[in-house]
């Protein structure tokens, strides 16, 4: 068992560097980035534009180690699929760089700091929301429903939505329609954005049982999933505007066009279920969106943003009376 682990592979680092390094790689970073981008558009939609530095800061410290603490802990319960793909083999725990019981301790400390952070500069229902998303994600998706049903990412989307709650939490000290709202268009783009990756990677999900729907439905399956999924994420956007009225012109224009372009590869990959390379762009294309989306949540709550919005609109109200 404890080759096929590979705990006994590349046990010893070098330098202290290498330590860090590795210890870094377990926080799967790229993925956190995402996360946190989401966040601090619940917090910027949440406080209307207006967010103290301080608070800000600590959120974001917050936010970005309480998901590392629950990537950690799903890479130590991975650990066993991980050495056997040939893409994650030489990851800090499969390969041995990192000792199960070290992980541990490391994912807990950074729970514990995240926590921590988050009660004293912003407040308990923020700290708890985030705790929530490490137990969802480690408990509810990676140990009960990753190995064991084609719904895992469905289901599992909620803990990748916990952020913008966390964030608008954090801002307001609690939870309003808005913020729910938040919750469920990133809900809703789970699906679309990891079912084109599956079908990018297909053949390495079959290859250790993980049953994604392309593994298990197919391909053609998928992409009709892909093309509904994103037909209800696309009207979910536009309710932030109305009628819940926490975003204007400038989101709605942004979110116009992102979604335009998301149903078009969607459609594209429906028409080629089988192009890999069609998937891998609806995949890539799909963390473009999020960002894109998130930062246009932040640039429609700025003030500055609502003054010159008001300005056209009374422009175009004067030339219009004058037409007329």
């Amino acid at each position: 068992m404890q080759e096929i682990l590979g705990t006994n592979r590349q046990r010893h680092h070098q330098n202290f560097r290498q330590v860090l390094n590795s210890y870094y790689q377990l926080t799967k970073p790229r993925i956190i980035i995402l996360l946190l981008i989401t966040t601090v558009a619940g917090m910027w939609v949440g406080g209307e534009g207006r967010v103290d530095p301080v608070l800000l800061l600590a959120t974001i410290a917050g936010g970005a180690l309480s998901a590392a603490s629950a990537n950690v802990i799903n890479c130590l319960y991975d650990r066993d699929i991980d050495y056997i793909m040939e893409r994650t083999r030489h990851r800090p725990l499969p390969s041995g760089r990192v000792q199960p019981r070290d992980a541990i301790v490391f994912a807990i400390a950074l729970a514990a700091i995240a926590f921590a952070l988050l009660t004293v500069f912003a407040n308990l229902l923020a700290a708890c929301l985030a705790m929530t998303g490490i137990v969802f994600y480690v408990l509810v998706y990676t140990h009960w429903l990753k190995r064991h049903t084609v719904q895992n990412i469905v289901i599992g989307g909620a803990a990748g939505a916990i952020p913008p709650l966390v964030g608008w939490s954090a801002v307001t000290g609690e939870l309003s329609p808005a913020a729910w709202m938040l919750f469920l268009i990133v809900f809703l783009w789970t699906p679309p954005h990891f079912w084109a990756l599956a079908i990018y990677i297909r053949d390495e999900y079959a290859e250790v049982n993980v049953p994604m729907l392309p593994v298990i439905a197919g391909n053609e399956e998928t992409a009709k999933q892909i093309w509904w999924y994103t037909l209800l994420m696309l009207p979910a956007t536009f309710l932030l505007v109305y009628p819940l009225g926490v975003c204007g012109a400038f989101y709605a224009g942004s979110a116009a066009y992102l979604g335009w372009i998301f149903v078009r590869k969607a459609w594209q990959l429906l028409q080629t279920p089988n192009d890999r390379d069609t998937a891998r762009s609806l995949f890539k294309y799909s963390i473009l969106y999020l960002m894109l989306l998130s930062l246009g949540m932040v640039v429609d709550s700025l003030p500055i943003t609502h003054q010159l919005t008001q300005v056209v609109a009374d422009n175009l109200q004067t030339f219009i009376a004058a037409m007329l």
